[in-house]
């Protein structure tokens, strides 16, 4: 029998992919049932109000596990993005990087393309992003300002899911 520490490298980033895809599963699964029994306004309501916690504890860890301090500012924010269990199933993406701001866009959702897959509509997570980014920057640097740039229900270019402008406020 293999323990987890007996796994090669290659085996231990296909086990964090999993974990990340099944951490997943579970957040869409919990939504559509709450969703079915009391609507979609109250399923976005509690989705929000966890995702005001769990952004934070996931932040948290990230920066932990890395080393980083609160008020790292851009290059902390850039590397704790790097670290977030989207990461590993999503492809994403910072640009414009400056001392002061970066884009950063969520180019391929695995949500957006499983309702895709399903013949659904987009998620209209716009409100639930605007929580989840927010305190996640602000988790890592208090100064940071966050902007919804496009996040659906808005329109959005094909190679564009989401994108999100952080600032730090001087």
């Amino acid at each position: 029998m293999k323990d987890v520490k007996d796994m090669s490298k290659e085996e231990l980033l296909g086990l964090l992919e999993d974990a990340s895809k099944n951490w997943l599963a579970h957040d869409g699964l919990w939504f559509r049932a709450v969703e079915n029994r009391y609507g979609i306004e109250a399923a976005m309501d509690l989705d929000r109000n966890a995702w005001e916690k769990f952004t934070v504890i996931e932040a948290k860890r990230i920066m932990k596990r890395l080393g980083i301090e609160p008020g790292g500012g851009i290059p902390a924010l850039i590397q704790c993005l790097k670290f977030r269990l989207y990461a590993y199933i999503n492809v994403q993406e910072v640009s414009e990087v400056s001392d002061s701001r970066c884009l950063f866009r969520m180019n391929k959702c695995r949500v957006q393309e499983a309702r895709k897959r399903q013949g659904l509509p987009d998620f209209p997570c716009k409100s639930v992003g605007i929580v989840e980014y927010s305190l996640f920057a602000k988790t890592i640097d208090p100064r940071f300002k966050t902007k919804c740039l496009i996040c659906p229900p808005d329109p959005h270019p094909d190679d564009v899911w989401c994108a999100w402008e952080f600032t730090l406020a001087v």
